[in-house]
């Protein structure tokens, strides 16, 4: 039985985000530079998008580029700018063709002007697509999002607009970036590091979390399986016991 066959269609993570990580110690690997990792990820990403969409997960969260990001040397950010762009363009056809409509999340504004004006009209022009959603999350802080949020929810209730009794859970995560979508239940990160990195803080609380050695330009489908798999063998209990989850 193939890896694909072995996934319980019925048990699916609604939202999978993955922390794409290695290109870099992969390119280095491979005796070239740092961008030619980057370059080769972008088949990473279309491999598992297209995977996620095949097996019928309904959201794909990728951390492509985090606001801590921008203090690498500047080469390699503009590159990465290029490489956006570059990739932008070159997928819109195929994400339209596959009905998969195309989001973001992060201070969108911080991009260059050319590539937050391309990334809009991407989203614009993909945001009919029912089949699965596929979102950037691009100059993106995980603390900064949550200071943002509070900033708002503080805004609203100096302006009367809401009491402190009124300040939930659910209120805080209507002003998070993620507003209106699921919280993922499953991380995969690549490369073999241990941590979030400041990826979806609040968001990730009950996240199971899936860590490969594999560089990200290494992963693909079947790699995807492994972690799906996992996932479908853990108990997932909420703070509820094991004999509680099975009553």
């Amino acid at each position: 039985m193939s890896l694909k066959e072995q996934i319980d269609l019925t048990r699916l993570p609604k939202h999978i985000a993955v922390i794409m990580d290695g290109n870099g110690r992969w390119a280095k690997q491979q005796g070239k530079n740092r961008i030619f990792g980057h370059t080769n990820g972008v088949n990473a990403v279309r491999e598992t998008s297209e995977a996620c969409a095949e097996l019928g997960v309904q959201h794909l969260t990728m951390y492509a580029f985090s606001a801590e990001n921008w203090n690498r040397p500047q080469i390699e950010v503009s590159a990465l700018m290029t490489l956006l762009l570059k990739t932008i363009n070159g997928e819109l056809k195929t994400l339209m063709k596959n009905d998969i409509r195309l989001g973001a999340i992060g201070d969108i504004d911080a991009l260059p002007k050319g590539v937050a004006k391309e990334l809009r009209e991407a989203i614009e022009k993909t945001s009919g697509g029912k089949r699965m959603e596929l979102i950037l999350a691009l100059s993106y802080g995980g603390k900064n999002e949550i200071l943002r949020a509070v900033k708002q929810i503080a805004l609203q209730v100096q302006k009367n607009e809401i009491g402190l009794h009124e300040i939930t859970e659910d209120l805080i995560s209507d002003n998070l970036y993620t507003a209106g979508r699921p919280d993922p239940e499953l991380l995969i990160r690549t490369s073999g590091e241990m941590r979030v990195s400041n990826f979806l803080l609040w968001q990730l609380a009950y996240a199971e979390f899936y860590f490969t050695d594999k560089f990200w330009p290494e992963f693909n489908k079947e790699e995807l399986y492994k972690a799906i798999i996992d996932y479908q063998n853990r108990e997932r209990r909420f703070g509820k016991t094991s004999e509680q989850i099975k009553q």
